[in-house]
């Protein structure tokens, strides 16, 4: 017998008791707990008595009229109350999805938020049967690995696979809401902006985003050491640009992602000509496990025909497919 009941405590213990185990720990009550899972309350104490054998504790204590959580109860509790929510979630999502095609897509979360989400419109517009799975992150996820039809990343020519393709590449210059140049006056050289706050990212001065920075822009421009009346900064371009938007100072922003507020009017491109190009450039990249899938492809090429209307805007007329190196 002791031998029967070592091996049962050393292996993992059923998933169909935790249910029970949650319930009655929720009601603290097996009445209670047998009433919502239709069962019977002997049903119900029996679950439990197996948990706790599997366990090797008891996880209740049991009065006349009361049940009480022990210490392991709790520590089990504090666990089962996260992985059901989470289990029933994904059961529910799977049931919803089964059968439907969908399109997964890793991006940066600058880029989702400020290109690809307000583009998304027209794509579920003209393919309604598709749903689309965005899974914002700066992490660059392994495509043969993780399961993800589609990425789109942030980089220079040198560290993406040869078969990425080219959606834009990439330029940095000072821009402005047309209420902030009405009130501040006009920009006409490059010793003007110290006028005004300058917007840039907290971050900004980490190696590999040098190139993004007011102070590599004020050195070209030969303002060395000199100080804008004052800066600025956010986490994020998104924030970056919502100020900018707002007339809280000017941004030294990347066209591709404002294109929309350049169209627009929004905002404005205050000393044309200035603008300084970056070595990175957006890039697609589609997994060869799902390369074959018509909901991928006709995501994947509406991406790109997106990518020709954004280079329209920001005039970069150079097809992605025919430059190897731009940047």
């Amino acid at each position: 017998m002791l031998h029967s009941q070592t091996h049962l405590r050393s292996r993992p213990i059923q998933a169909g008791y935790l249910r029970a185990f949650e319930a009655v720990a929720r009601h603290l009550s097996f009445r209670l707990a047998a009433e919502e899972m239709a069962l019977t309350q002997p049903a119900v104490s029996r679950q439990i008595q197996a948990l706790e054998e599997e366990v090797g504790t008891p996880l209740f204590l049991r009065h006349t009229r009361a049940v009480e959580l022990t210490t392991a109860g709790t520590l089990l509790l504090q666990a089962v109350s996260q992985a059901l929510p989470r289990i029933d979630a994904a059961v529910h999502h799977i049931r919803q999805n089964a059968g439907r095609q969908h399109v997964s897509v890793t991006t940066f979360a600058s880029f989702a938020s400020m290109w690809l989400i307000p583009k998304l419109e027209a794509f579920q517009r003209d393919h309604p049967e598709i749903d689309i799975r965005i899974e914002a992150s700066d992490a660059a996820l392994d495509l043969d690995v993780v399961d993800v039809d589609v990425a789109v990343r942030y980089a220079p020519p040198g560290r993406v696979p040869p078969e990425a393709r080219r959606l834009f590449g990439e330029s940095v210059t000072p821009m402005a809401s047309p209420w902030l140049l009405k009130s501040g006056g006009p920009i006409r050289a490059p010793e003007d902006v110290l006028r005004h706050t300058l917007i840039e990212a907290s971050d900004a001065y980490t190696p590999h985003l040098e190139w993004l920075t007011w102070r590599r822009w004020l050195d070209s421009h030969g303002l060395q050491k000199r100080q804008p009346r004052s800066w600025l900064s956010f986490n994020y371009a998104y924030q970056m640009t919502q100020a900018a938007l707002a007339g809280q100072g000017l941004v030294l922003a990347r066209p591709p992602l404002v294109a929309e507020n350049l169209a627009r009017g929004d905002l404005v491109e205050v000393l044309p000509g200035m603008a300084l190009r970056s070595p990175m450039a957006y890039w697609l990249l589609v997994s060869p496990r799902s390369a074959a899938r018509p909901e991928v492809r006709a995501f994947a090429d509406w991406l790109a025909a997106q990518a020709v209307a954004t280079r329209s805007v920001v005039g970069e007329g150079d097809d992605p497919d025919l430059v190897n190196d731009l940047d």
